[in-house]
């Protein structure tokens, strides 16, 4: 079975800084991509951050030069730095992977960034 479990989430004040992890569990290996999503309250879920095993990676324009996706592929887990936090990051971190053309998600961790 293939699951993914999601840390880091919380209360921060804005201008602050979290750093999310995610740890696939399972007998898996060469994970495609590795990414993370999050949904605020009355809107769709939105791709945040996207890495692919080689370490290439994207990012909503919404957070580009304030946060950095990485992974260690040897512990299959993705990481979310996010420094210069606003309010509008406010919402459920959803962390997602690739593999075998299949997608499977985390449960979301919920980042709340107050005034």
């Amino acid at each position: 079975q293939v699951q993914l479990v999601e840390s880091g989430g919380g209360l921060v004040q804005a201008g602050g800084s979290l750093r999310l992890s995610c740890t696939t569990s399972g007998n898996i290996f060469n994970i495609n991509s590795m990414g993370w999503y999050r949904q605020a309250p009355g809107k769709q879920r939105e791709l945040v951050a996207v890495i692919s095993r080689g370490g290439g990676s994207t990012y909503a324009d919404s957070v580009k030069g304030r946060f950095t996706i990485s992974r260690d592929n040897a512990k299959n887990t993705v990481y979310l730095q996010m420094n210069s936090l606003k309010l509008e990051d406010t919402g459920v971190y959803y962390c997602n992977i690739v593999y075998i053309s299949r997608t499977y998600w985390g449960q979301g961790t919920q980042v709340t960034v107050s005034s």
